[in-house]
């Protein structure tokens, strides 16, 4: 990875938290320093997102945000237990993926993985699963989800007529999710769902990036 802008360098020796936009292309996100693959207008910096974060210290960020980037990483896991590295203790991840019901997101040929209600509680403890459990060996990291929402497709005046009266009813908590997903995610798809995570680490001794 390479540090493009200075700024990025001055927050860390100066101990301040950064905030990482992960995928950002060439659009910039207030309060975010943007990351990306590519050399691109506004990108502070250029990272491999296969690859370890090599330049970011430990617990050096506060929040992480990404949309539409996380399907097209092979190496997920890896990348997971990076961005539990990097962020600190009660540090916010907001990430937006795709659902596995939307059927327009097989068509790029970039995808390797769809994403569904239980996807990140493979990384929580099993205290901070909902009902349905699911295996948590898969990586030593531990995250704990605070929020889930389904954001339902809308490309029609019926899929707007049904996401209004659907969605709000999906959202009211995770059984009525799990629901959806077994039972109706197939005639009303999914476009993309929207987690909240946090990291579950000890805080460390010295508040600084080390």
């Amino acid at each position: 990875m390479q540090i493009l802008n200075p700024a990025v360098r001055r927050d860390l020796e100066a101990g301040r938290k950064l905030c990482l936009n992960l995928g950002s292309g060439p659009k910039s996100l207030p309060g975010f320093y943007s990351v990306d693959r590519i050399v691109l207008p506004n990108v502070d910096i250029v990272a491999n997102l296969e690859e370890p974060l090599s330049e970011l210290p430990d617990n050096c960020v506060q929040a992480i945000y990404s949309r539409h980037t996380l399907e097209h990483v092979a190496r997920l896991l890896e990348l997971l237990g990076e961005l539990h590295r990097i962020i600190q203790p009660e540090g916010v991840l907001k990430l937006i993926v795709p659902h596995f019901s939307n059927p327009y997101g097989y068509s790029d040929p970039t995808h390797v993985r769809f994403f569904g209600l239980y996807s990140f509680f493979y990384l929580a403890e099993v205290q901070d699963q909902p009902r349905h459990k699911v295996p948590n060996f898969y990586l030593p990291s531990r995250f704990r989800i605070d929020e889930i929402r389904f954001n339902l497709m809308r490309t029609s005046v019926l899929d707007k007529v049904i996401r209004a009266v659907l969605q709000p009813l999906v959202n009211r908590n995770v059984e009525w999710q799990d629901w959806y997903e077994r039972r109706l995610c197939r005639i009303c798809p999914a476009d993309d769902m929207h987690f909240l995570l946090r990291p579950v680490k000890p805080t460390p001794a010295a508040t600084r990036c080390a």
